[in-house]
């Protein structure tokens, strides 16, 4: 199968990228600028494209079988002179679906968008928020263009730990960094607690997808439901540091209340539906593991110690 993954430069498209060429696609990565040199993504085929200029030929696009969509735009990527809340629509609510319509236009067969969990997992809070609004806008937009001919579906993780050989994460290293002992920050723990999936995890929910997903549904997955406290402990562990204790009343300086949207000190759980997870075929309670066996190793690797 010839398979296309926009923002297949990332570390959740890179994963998923990775994985299907070793099963044996052929897999070409999809986005503004290639892949940095020194990671295994730089040895794969690269198709540059912009999906919110909207200007890629649906030539471009044809003869792949396949799409997978990894590039949902959060205040990471955005513009620095930008408004917020009109530039999450446009990236994710109006120019997310655009794209699979074009992929569709093209006689894509197969075509993936990984989503967020908030919208069907806090949808209280996802409806008073500007990104969580627009992803559910663009899970919503891509679904309805399902049809017989064209296989499009949602895979919507919750947060997804994980690495890429020689990738850094500027989501994932200032936790490494901390539970390392690198840093003058208060080492504790806050109280609550999220939903996981490993990237390992949601790379089998991919696979699985493109082998049995379902038109125009959206899959909420989930690894495991873990404390802060017990995910922090997990890194300070895999450095041979004391895990920290939780402490209450003030802003964690890694795990900011900025990323906590459902509130400081409450815990975001669900359980997957078992058949979905069953139909896509993925891992679980692989949280503990990714941390100690390729997050800390791949770490101490980059920053020789």
């Amino acid at each position: 199968m010839k398979i296309l993954i926009v923002g297949g430069t990332g570390m959740i498209g890179g994963h998923a990228a990775l994985r299907l060429q070793r099963k044996g696609h052929r897999v070409v990565i999809g986005g503004r600028r290639p892949a940095s040199g020194g990671t295994p993504l730089a040895d794969l085929d690269f198709l540059q494209l912009d999906y919110i200029a909207g200007d890629t030929p649906t030539s471009a696009l044809s003869s792949f079988d396949a799409v997978v969509f990894a590039a949902g735009q959060d205040v990471r990527t955005m513009p620095p002179d930008a408004d917020y809340e009109s530039y999450m629509w446009r990236a994710n609510a109006e120019a997310v679906p655009a794209f699979f319509a074009k992929l569709r236009d093209a006689g894509v067969a197969t075509a993936i968008n990984i989503g967020t969990f908030y919208p069907q997992a806090a949808p209280a809070v996802a409806a008073n928020e500007p990104y969580m609004r627009a992803r559910k806008a663009a899970d919503e937009g891509v679904c309805a263009l399902a049809t017989e001919s064209f296989r499009a579906f949602s895979i919507n993780p919750p947060w997804v730990p994980g690495v890429v050989e020689g990738l850094p994460s500027v989501l994932w290293d200032p936790y490494l960094r901390y539970a390392a002992g690198r840093t003058d920050l208060p080492e504790f723990a806050p109280p609550g607690g999220v939903a996981f999936i490993s990237c390992a995890s949601l790379s089998d929910a991919i696979e699985g997808g493109l082998a049995r997903g379902e038109h125009g549904v959206s899959y909420l997955v989930n690894d495991e439901n873990l404390s802060f406290e017990a995910f922090l402990g997990a890194f300070f562990t895999a450095f041979g540091r004391t895990p920290p204790k939780v402490e209450e009343g003030r802003e964690h300086p890694v795990i900011v209340d900025l990323a906590i949207s459902w509130g400081r000190g409450k815990s975001l759980y669900y359980d997957a539906n078992p058949r979905e997870a069953a139909l896509l075929g993925y891992r679980r309670h692989d949280i503990v593991r990714t941390i100690t066996e390729e997050m800390v190793p791949e770490y101490r690797r980059r920053e020789g110690f």
